[in-house]
């Protein structure tokens, strides 16, 4: 079974993920509420109070995964004042820009992701959950060449699980 997955190129075709190329810096888990504000400003974003909120809850925590209803309800949790429509809003204005990856898992439901680089993914079907694939499971993959007058721009595998 052949598997393409979005990263650098390596050849002709050939793509290795980015978080495993070479001089690729890698960010500390989490950030600090400066550290959004200034996502936000280098995103081309005004730091509004709804965004410093919804951005803390995504990057204060690390790399994860999200969808709208679940960063919905945590910020509730929080005590956050926000309507489901703002999250909705907001998650799209930061994918927008760049500050997170959407991924489509089956139908309209919508993940995101806060880590934007390429990767590859399980979906856990019993459980609802998206998690990354490590790095070293993922080997240099061949893409096909695209159609004349067109670029590839990523591919996206999400590998469906679910508990023996």
């Amino acid at each position: 079974m052949a598997i393409a997955a979005s990263g650098v190129q390596t050849g002709p075709g050939q793509v290795r993920p980015e978080s495993v190329a070479p001089g690729k810096a890698q960010d500390a888990p989490g950030c600090s509420f400066r550290n959004v504000r200034d996502r936000l400003h280098s995103a081309g974003l005004r730091p509004t109070r709804q965004r410093m909120a919804l951005g803390w809850l995504l990057f204060g925590k690390g790399d994860r995964h999200v969808t709208a209803e679940a960063l919905y309800e945590e910020a509730r949790g929080s005590k956050t004042a926000l309507s489901l429509a703002t999250v909705y809003n907001t998650l799209r204005q930061f994918s927008d820009a760049g500050l997170l990856r959407e991924i489509a898992v089956y139908g309209s439901r919508i993940w995101y992701d806060t880590n934007t680089g390429p990767h590859c993914h399980f979906y856990v079907e019993d459980r609802d959950e998206l998690l990354d694939v490590p790095d070293d499971m993922v080997p240099v993959l061949r893409l096909p060449v695209a159609p004349a007058g067109m670029e590839i721009l990523g591919a996206d595998v999400i590998v469906r699980v679910k508990a023996a």
